[in-house]
């Protein structure tokens, strides 16, 4: 078989044909292949550092594929952020007015959880998260804090109804519950994430 390219002819042979038709369909399974394993290492770290918010990204956005680029913006959104550490003043500071508003609770459940609700914005304003809507802080807190992000959104819903409607004393008494969950991971100090550098 003769093929002419740039004013030259060449000349195959049907070996030689079906040897770089087999070459470039192992080539291109080779791409397909290694462009798979890199998505599901991206879902799988994604999956492991987000939890709970990797699944409501999913629900949210209707695909893996948006749910994740939309976590990545986050992180790459949070990276550009001032997030520091409290100091050891201003971390005692915030439990003892954690424990005031703890102890409110008792009498006053319904002003507590409003209380609650304000002190963790504190913090996070504290910390240097931007004051901007419940959602957007959400998913600026999630980067750090993916695992008290169900208990933060479940609580501020108690919280953010309060003026709207009655809320039940155990839904009180969970969403302190829950604003203590988080109180304690925003208090500590911050542990980034340790990379391992593959041997």
């Amino acid at each position: 078989m003769q093929f002419q390219f740039n004013g030259m002819y060449y000349s195959f042979t049907t070996t030689q044909l079906i040897v770089a038709a087999f070459v470039l369909v192992i080539v291109v399974g080779i791409a397909v292949a290694a462009y798979v394993e890199h998505r599901r290492t991206k879902t799988l770290a994604l999956r492991d550092r987000f939890g709970s918010e990797y699944d409501r990204a999913v629900v949210s956005h209707g695909s893996k594929r948006e749910a994740e680029s939309k976590l990545a913006d986050r992180q790459t959104h949070v990276k550009t952020l001032e997030i520091r550490d409290l100091g050891i003043v201003e971390r005692e500071r915030f439990v003892t007015e954690w424990h005031t508003v703890q102890a409110r609770f008792v009498d006053h459940p319904r002003s507590a959880v409003t209380e609650a609700d304000d002190l963790i914005n504190a913090i996070l304003e504290a910390r240097g998260y931007p004051q901007v809507t419940f959602e957007q802080r959400a998913a600026d807190v999630s980067v750090t804090y993916p695992r008290v992000m169900e208990n933060y959104r479940l609580a501020h819903g108690v919280a953010y109804r309060l003026g709207k409607e009655e809320a039940s004393t155990e839904e009180l008494r969970t969403a302190m519950i829950q604003y203590r969950a988080v109180f304690d991971e925003l208090a500590q100090p911050f542990k980034p994430t340790v990379q391992k550098s593959a041997a």
